[in-house]
């Protein structure tokens, strides 16, 4: 880019405008410079000056004339058709073009940074241990691996080395400004790379750190936030005097009203006020919105925060060093409590106040409440709850990422390897416990839970619903896409082939994969064959793409497993039984799910409707606000659901026989 000198009568005129450089001979400007638009100005140092002849948006609606008024300026490059304005110190930085920045306090670099590539933060346990260095390419499955794997001790220096040599990339005496950022109302900036169209408004103060934001999706940092040793990446929202202290905020996270983290990460899709966290991992879609709420040393994804949830980690005697888990999807009730270390399995609900450790990682869909000084299970019945089916269903609607680089690797499944491996155990593990038990128990115990001892058989025969939904969708996914002509054409095709999903499964902070295939892409990482967190990064993804096949291998080997058989040598009617019982258990789930939602529209859900009438003003006034239970729109999706499964798998029943 072609700079040059200013002329003599250039700064004569910069002069009479109030304008004043310690050097005259360092400022370097366009050929096509325009000085009117510079009025009181102090340059100091090496200053590279843009062309300025248009308008630049400083607000919604609000364009003001390009150039720099009224600011302090020192060793800056500023770029085309930029308005800078009341700007008491602006030192060390490239700002792109059409940036606005106005009454600004400090916008600085004060030594050589890497903005908060780098920073280590004590994820998930407070004690240490466990220390996760951060970058603006963190997704959550690098930081499931940095955090969760330290019994391997040259994978995590190996993963860190990583992390640090992408730091050391970033590592300069200057900052950026990206294209179209919009900084207005802050107080001070100290060493903050800033991404093309973010929107700063009314910061107190922000140090150490990266807002990475792109066009398609713009961060926005609000009033009277303070963040340091931080990471914001691209179509979040840090508002509302948030208070962010070595913390990660991944894609799309929402955070504010007065919301405080130390030591914590946020993946894809969380969202976070109010409450308070310390040192935790929030997986993609971690929300918590309620004052009294405080999340410590624990490990969340898919998870709502019930108002009032408080997390222990006090009753220590070696320091804080214990750790919680709460497996995607569950749920803590309205000041609940739980003393870590525990250990909750996916999608269940935790409610009251437990004084005791537990875990119940091998029940999923599960009810954990406190009964007096107990805490008690009741297996698999948030497998029929209304609300389960909701929240598998509105995660996908709401993933806001408008990034086309999606860091976070997500899978939105029910019903995964993953989770089905869990309810196998668990019915292994039912049958175990009644055996066992003697018909004069009221209870059985297991692993810090007591356990209704006449629960045991119908929770065994809920799981089995859910065992069978499953593998009938999975085989019905499989012969949708085959073009087989013949029997054994199709049963060829129905053999896995490539060997990767064997085995225990895991869900790496919204991923599902096979140990198998994370076991190997650690031994690659320790080879040194991964070179960069771009390429651990491709690495993740061919396995996030590979789920389908993977997970059909996994899905193949169950039904082999459970039928006596090699899955070769499967027969069509085996094939038909499973989608006739795909068919019955889909139906019946979704009936009981019906059942739950039911209880929305019962009498005891009208208390306090038609408050100055009787029952029919009542009832009338429910109906206009909540509608009919007929008429719900995920009712009528539901029953249409069922409807579309039989029609299916009559289909494909008949597909097959057909052969």
């Amino acid at each position: 880019m072609n700079y040059r000198n200013l002329k003599e009568s250039e700064i004569s005129q910069l002069e009479k405008n109030d304008c004043f450089s310690e050097d005259w001979s360092q400022i370097k400007v366009k050929p096509e410079f325009n000085l009117r638009r510079l009025h009181s100005v102090y340059f100091a140092g090496e200053v590279k000056l843009g062309a300025f002849s248009g308008k630049v948006e400083v607000e919604e609606g609000i364009k003001k004339p390009s150039g720099i008024y009224h600011s302090y300026i020192e060793d800056c490059s500023i770029g085309d058709d930029v308005y800078i304005s009341n700007v008491r110190n602006l030192i060390g930085y490239y700002v792109d073009e059409d940036v606005a920045v106005e009454n600004v306090g400090s916008l600085v670099v004060t030594s050589e940074s890497t903005f908060g590539n780098g920073v280590e933060l004590e994820v998930l346990n407070e004690g240490g241990g466990r220390e996760l260095p951060i970058c603006d390419k963190m997704t959550a499955q690098i930081a499931y691996l940095m955090v969760n794997y330290r019994h391997d001790q040259q994978l995590a220096e190996n993963l860190g080395k990583l992390i640090h040599d992408y730091a050391e990339t970033k590592r300069s005496h200057k900052g950026t400004i990206g294209a179209g950022a919009r900084i207005i109302g802050t107080k001070t900036i100290r060493n903050v790379n800033i991404g093309s169209y973010a929107v700063i408004y009314g910061a107190n103060f922000l140090e150490e750190g990266t807002v990475s934001s792109c066009k398609e999706d713009p961060v926005t940092i609000g009033e009277g936030v303070i963040a340091k040793g931080f990471i914001v990446n691209s179509g979040s929202t840090v508002d509302g005097g948030a208070i962010l202290d070595h913390t990660f905020i991944g894609q799309s996270v929402q955070t504010g009203k007065q919301f405080s983290a130390e030591h914590s990460v946020l993946f894809a899709n969380s969202e976070a006020f109010h409450s308070e966290a310390v040192s935790i991992f929030g997986g993609p879609y971690t929300v918590t919105h309620h004052k009294s709420t405080l999340l410590i040393a624990g490990a969340y994804s898919f998870y709502n925060a019930g108002s009032g949830s408080n997390k222990s980690n006090h009753l220590y005697k070696m320091g804080p060093v214990h750790q919680g888990r709460l497996e995607r999807g569950s749920k803590t009730g309205s000041f609940s409590y739980m003393l870590w270390p525990t250990h909750v399995g996916p999608y269940s609900m935790v409610l009251g106040k437990h004084k005791g450790s537990f875990d119940t990682s091998q029940f999923p869909f599960s009810y954990i409440d406190a009964k007096s000084d107990r805490s008690e299970l009741i297996p698999a019945l948030n497998l029929f709850t209304v609300g389960t089916l909701r929240d598998i269903r509105k995660w996908p609607k709401r993933d806001k990422r408008r990034d086309p680089n999606k860091l976070d690797l997500i899978h939105f499944d029910l019903f995964s390897p993953f989770v089905v491996q869990k309810m196998v155990n668990a019915g292994k593990i039912l049958k175990q416990l009644k055996d066992k038990a003697s018909k004069e128990q009221r209870y059985v115990s297991y692993k810090g839970v007591h356990i209704p001892r006449l629960i045991l058989r119908t929770a065994q025969k809920y799981y089995e619903i859910g065992i069978r939904v499953y593998l009938g969708h999975e085989l019905a996914k499989q012969i949708d896409q085959s073009k087989a002509g013949t029997f054994d054409e199709l049963k060829q095709e129905l053999i896995p082939r490539d060997g990767n999903g064997k085995g225990k499964w895991v869900d790496v902070s919204g991923m599902f994969a096979s140990q198998q295939d994370i076991n190997r892409l650690c031994e690659e990482v320790k080879a040194g064959k991964v070179i960069s967190v771009d390429a651990l990064t491709g690495e993740l993804e061919e396995i996030y793409n590979n789920y389908p096949a993977s997970s059909w291998e996994w899905c193949s080997h169950l039904i082999g497993e459970r039928l006596g058989i090699h899955f070769k040598d499967i027969t069509k009617e085996q094939l038909v039984e499973i989608l006739r019982d795909w068919k019955e258990n889909a139906e019946k789930m979704n009936n009981m799910i019906l059942k739950d939602a039911q209880q929305e529209f019962g009498s005891n859900s009208k208390i306090g409707f038609g408050v100055d009438g009787d029952e029919t003003t009542r009832d009338k006034d429910f109906a206009s606000v909540r509608g009919a239970f007929e008429e719900n729109s995920f009712v009528q999706e539901l029953n249409v659901e069922s409807e579309e499964i039989g029609k299916r798998a009559d289909g494909l029943i008949e597909k097959l026989e057909s052969m």
